[in-house]
């Protein structure tokens, strides 16, 4: 993490903190609309009991500009507050979501799918989308319910109770909406994850898919997990939908017993003709706040639900320390003892693992399929963090950098090359804002993809589209060899790098192992292939991870030949134990002495 990215998140952090002011200001916009809200009761009020008693048109004609003009207000104090909310919307939107993107990028290598990781950013755009919704205006509006409670009361004690019992009750309403949704929202939540995760992962396989004719049965993987994800909404919708239709005919009844109460007050000579017109409009506004909490309360949920993680994820990047900038490392490349486990299974892939290789040597890493050799690879780069023991680099462990800083001093080819949907030059130079195009023709000449490159239509231009398709297999290798060796990093970590090179490509691999060797660098090169294998100086067996044997290419290589033909010699037994067998069992007798190749224990012809 460099320090630049580290001031930017405090800053953000900082930004998000003054908001706080935003929150204010709005609180108070909202009372002034609240009180402006009284404008239709004040209105009726002296239409009834002024203007059409005394049959004065100037004073209806006073009365009605003042409420247009007050009706105005009211208008021009919403529009303020809507394009605030939306500001704060997209001002936590700008502030969060590289956080949120830095997470995204981050998880995967943790074990995490695609879609958990992407869960983050949808979570940014779950609380923009909230704050230009009609919850916010909700939630502002609720605190100022009592000066609308306390206008009815002034009208009449018994308006003013019944308002206040259906406030209650609206409320304990809104209050059980909360605890029925809370459950499945979090499912919901988890189901469309799992959705998502299987969307792209058949997107990601489609041509595996087509090619052996189980796409379909993919799409009904896919409709299963959709229709869990759509049967927990629809719970979800069901309760929230419910909840909204129970408390608006609860509303417009209170509204209706307002009425009727109010007229039967008039009848007794105890509220005037205007009150009742005017305690009806204001205990529906009283109302309106929980009606409208109620009808967004799924937004409400999901925006509160979205913030806690993504507060989580801030503290929890914030929490990562800075390292000071250290010296390029240009001496050593030393595994001490490490030991690294699988991020989410925890099951350990590699143990006490020890080798040092010095500058200007290259190393291979052999060994059979499953045994731990990617996990090593995974391990030197500092993408999974060892349980115990320790990478170094000159002597300090690779969480001594920063990402930025280690990055720049390590080159990586994985056997999955990955290539950003974006030119040949930006995947060479690792998407650096000004690079050099001297480093970049250099690394691409180093992989022996110069020539290729030029003749793309639009040369180091070419828009390579997602995952790199526009080239084939080799080239992706080549450019992710290009790629790995641009800024000429001193560990170059390559990961099975011949697998889909030819022999020109082999050749251009075994020369740019040579030069990381002939520059001081270090060089790890993993491979079944022994072409690429040429350029290394020592050699490093894994199984069953464990580092089986290491030393000097030859030695380990005749070491393991010898083991191998040991390995098929039979095993000689004494004299007297041959002259056994050959009387009891006469086939075993010929497999060991390399005859009966057609002979079994079921017979001997």
């Amino acid at each position: 993490m460099s320090v630049k990215r580290k001031k930017s998140r405090k800053t953000a952090l900082a930004a998000l903190g003054r908001a706080r002011g935003l929150v204010i200001f709005l609180f108070v916009i909202s009372g002034i609309i609240s009180v402006l809200a009284l404008t239709g009761s004040f209105y009726m009020l002296q239409i009834y009991d002024r203007a059409l008693v005394s049959g004065s048109l100037p004073t209806l004609a006073a009365i009605s500009v003042l409420a247009i003009g007050l009706y105005i207000f009211q208008g021009m104090f919403d529009i303020i507050r809507a394009q605030v909310l939306v500001r704060i919307g997209a001002r936590v939107d700008g502030r969060l979501a590289p956080l949120a993107h830095e997470v995204v990028v981050d998880m995967p290598r943790l074990g995490y799918s695609t879609s958990e990781a992407l869960e983050r950013g949808r979570d940014v755009d779950t609380l923009r989308n909230f704050f230009g919704s009609q919850a916010p205006v909700a939630i502002f509006d609720f605190p100022w319910m009592p000066l609308f409670l306390a206008f009815v009361y002034i009208l009449h004690p018994t308006l003013g109770a019944l308002t206040i019992a259906g406030a209650f009750v609206l409320t304990v309403l809104a209050v059980i909406a909360e605890l029925r949704t809370r459950h499945w929202n979090k499912a919901s939540i988890a189901a469309s994850v799992e959705r998502n995760a299987i969307a792209d992962s058949n997107a990601r396989n489609a041509e595996v898919l087509k090619a052996m004719g189980f796409a379909s049965r993919a799409v009904d993987r896919f409709a299963a997990a959709n229709e869990k994800n759509l049967d927990l909404q629809t719970r979800t919708s069901d309760i929230s939908g419910t909840f909204g239709a129970i408390s608006r005919v609860l509303r417009m009844l209170l509204q209706s017993a307002i009425l009727g109460l109010a007229a039967y007050l008039t009848i007794l000579g105890e509220l005037s003709a205007g009150a009742i017109i005017a305690a009806t409009i204001a205990a529906s506004r009283a109302m309106a706040p929980i009606d409208l909490a109620i009808g967004n309360w799924k937004h409400i949920v999901s925006a509160r639900s979205a913030w806690q993680r993504v507060r989580d994820t801030v503290e929890v990047l914030d929490r990562k320390p800075v390292p000071m900038k250290l010296p390029t490392p240009q001496r050593t490349l030393k595994v001490e003892g490490i030991t690294v486990a699988a991020p989410v299974s925890g099951r350990v892939l590699l143990s006490d693992v020890t080798f040092e290789v010095a500058a200007g040597q290259a190393v291979g890493i052999i060994g059979p399929s499953g045994g731990g050799k990617s996990t090593l690879a995974r391990a030197l780069t500092g993408i999974w963090p060892v349980l115990r023991g320790s990478v170094r680099l000159d002597d300090a462990e690779l969480v001594q950098w920063s990402d930025d800083e280690r990055g720049s001093h390590i080159g990586y080819l994985p056997q999955d090359v990955a290539l950003l949907d974006a030119t040949v030059e930006e995947n060479i130079a690792r998407l650096d804002p000004s690079p050099e195009s001297a480093a970049i023709v250099e690394a691409a000449r180093a992989a022996a993809v110069h020539e290729m490159i030029v003749r793309l239509p639009d040369g180091y231009r070419t828009h390579l589209g997602p995952m790199g398709t526009a080239i084939s297999g080799g080239q992706r290798q080549r450019l992710g060899l290009a790629r790995a060796l641009y800024g000429n990093p001193f560990l170059v970590v390559l990961d099975e790098p011949n697998a889909n090179l030819d022999p020109e490509g082999e050749a251009a691999l075994t020369a740019a192992i040579e030069s990381v060797k002939k520059r001081n660098g270090v060089a790890i090169v993993i491979a079944h292939r022994p072409a690429a294998l040429q350029a290394c100086d020592l050699i490093g067996v894994i199984q069953r991870g464990k580092l089986m044997a290491f030393g000097p290419k030859e030695e380990v290589l005749n070491a393991k030949v010898a083991s191998s033909r040991a390995a098929e010699q039979p095993e000689k037994l004494p004299r007297q134990a041959e002259i056994q067998i050959a009387r009891e069992n006469p086939a075993a007798h010929l497999r060991r002495a390399g005859v009966g190749a057609r002979a079994d224990a079921g017979g001997f012809q």
